[in-house]
Formats: C-alpha cells, sequence, structure tokens
C-alpha cells in the first residue's frame, strides 16, 4: 500500500501567553493581549533590537496580525532566514538577513538587513503607504520557496523576489524587530508557520 503523504498544515509559533520557542532581550518585548509587544512608547529605543526563533526554517509560509504604533519616523520589521551576528562582532545585538519591512515609505519592501543594506524588491514608493491600516492590525504574509521570497500585506502582493546569489544561505531563523529611534510600538500576534517541503 502507498504511503499517505502527511498533510501540510499551519501551527502557531508564538502561544500568546509566554515565550517558549523564542529567545531575545526581554527589556525590550513584553507580552501583552495575546500579542508580542516589541518597543515601547516610554522613551527613546536606543539600538534594533530583535527577539527570534530557537529554530531554524527553510522552505515555509508564515502569516501573522501586526500594527505599529509611535508616528510616521516608526519602524520595524519580520526577519527571515536570518542569523544573529557573531558575539564578538560590531553589532552583537543585530540579525543579519532577509527582513519583510514595516513603516512609512517601506511597507511590504524586502530589505537585506546588516548585510548588503538595501531594499531587496518592493512596490513603488508612492504605493507603499496605501496597503496598510495606520496604528490598527493588518496581516502579512510570506511566503518561502527555494530561493523565491513572496511578500503579501492585507492581500496585496508587494514583493516576488529570487536571489540571484547562490551564496548567501536559505535557511535561518525568523525574528520581530523594533528599530532604534524615536518611541515607538510593533505589536505582533497570531503567528503561525506552515513547514513545506
Amino acid at each position: 500500500m502507498p504511503a499517505i503523504a502527511t498533510p501540510l498544515i499551519f501551527v502557531a509559533l508564538f502561544n500568546g501567553h509566554n515565550f517558549d520557542g523564542w529567545e531575545g532581550n526581554l527589556d525590550f518585548f513584553r507580552i501583552q493581549d495575546f500579542a508580542i509587544v516589541a518597543g515601547t512608547m516610554e522613551r527613546k529605543l536606543p539600538r534594533n533590537e530583535f527577539l527570534c526563533t530557537k529554530k531554524e526554517y527553510k522552505n515555509f509560509e508564515l502569516q501573522l496580525k501586526f500594527k505599529l504604533l509611535g508616528g510616521p519616523k516608526a519602524n520595524a520589521g519580520i526577519q527571515i532566514r536570518s542569523r544573529r551576528a557573531a558575539k564578538n562582532s560590531n553589532h552583537p545585538h543585530e540579525m543579519i538577513g532577509y527582513q519583510a519591512d514595516m513603516g512609512d515609505g517601506w511597507w511590504g519592501c524586502l530589505y537585506d538587513e546588516s548585510r548588503r543594506k538595501k531594499v531587496l524588491a518592493g512596490l513603488p514608493e508612492k504605493e507603499r503607504n496605501k496597503i496598510v491600516k495606520q496604528g490598527d492590525w493588518n496581516d502579512y504574509r510570506i511566503l518561502c520557496q527555494d530561493r523565491r521570497i513572496q511578500l503579501w500585506i492585507n492581500g496585496k502582493k508587494t514583493v516576488d523576489y529570487t536571489e540571484p546569489d547562490k551564496k548567501i544561505s536559505q535557511k535561518g531563523l525568523i525574528g520581530l524587530q523594533i528599530h532604534g529611534g524615536p518611541p515607538a510600538e510593533a505589536w505582533y500576534k497570531d503567528i503561525k508557520i506552515k513547514v513545506l517541503p
């Protein structure tokens, strides 16, 4: 008898109650209303901070809800296929890899954090801010298959990128970022992943 294929299903990456399966500087991350809240509205944020999974992922579909508070200078993002910077580097708090970006002028872009340090793909600039509900919950969908990365915000495709550099790893950690700068909060909830072959 042929083997029955196991169906691919979404599983929760965050249980809404604690940071099981995640690691990072908890001075900058808390749990509130079943969401992970990065940053604070009480003070300036001295540097970028990341909460990341303890497990690596290669091919997957990631879905989550997010909102960003703090005005036009607030910035955050979701790291994918990334790694922590070396502890003896100049910026040991950083993550290195792809980021699904969040923030005015950056919504839905694919940014290369701490590596090439540039936007790899995204909507035309005049369209980026039109796809989000400012200060409210939005949907991010991230699909990674081999060297191809696709992003959607609120059902609108913003990126379809294929990595041309064969030396760049297509496996790594998932991370939630809050950018250094003025007081801001990035809220993340309903984080789920489907691992693909």
